[in-house]
């Protein structure tokens, strides 16, 4: 996938790309970097009562190019076990 900006991936609406680009994630390649989970666990951490894990979702979706909303439950449920085990 070429290097596209957050503002140009699918799933990432504009408020979302502008949190995102405030902590410093400008494009997908920065997500692939990280990883969805440290991305999310960024974004929490910088916009904490507004960020839900449908911005998990989002993330992962954007880097399959996939509609968050067409993501699997177990697909889901893998993420949010990465999450509690990152977090132990």
């Amino acid at each position: 996938m070429p290097n596209k900006s957050v503002r140009e991936l699918s799933n990432i609406g504009p408020k979302t790309a502008t949190w995102l680009e405030s902590i410093g994630i400008n494009t997908i390649e920065d997500i692939e970097k990280l990883g969805v989970i440290e991305t999310y666990e960024r974004l929490k951490l910088a916009y904490p009562e507004k960020v839900s894990l449908n911005a998990l979702w989002a993330l992962h979706g954007a880097l399959l190019d996939t509609p968050w909303n067409e993501i699997p439950e177990s697909m889901k449920e893998n993420l949010k076990q990465q999450l509690q085990r990152k977090g132990e």
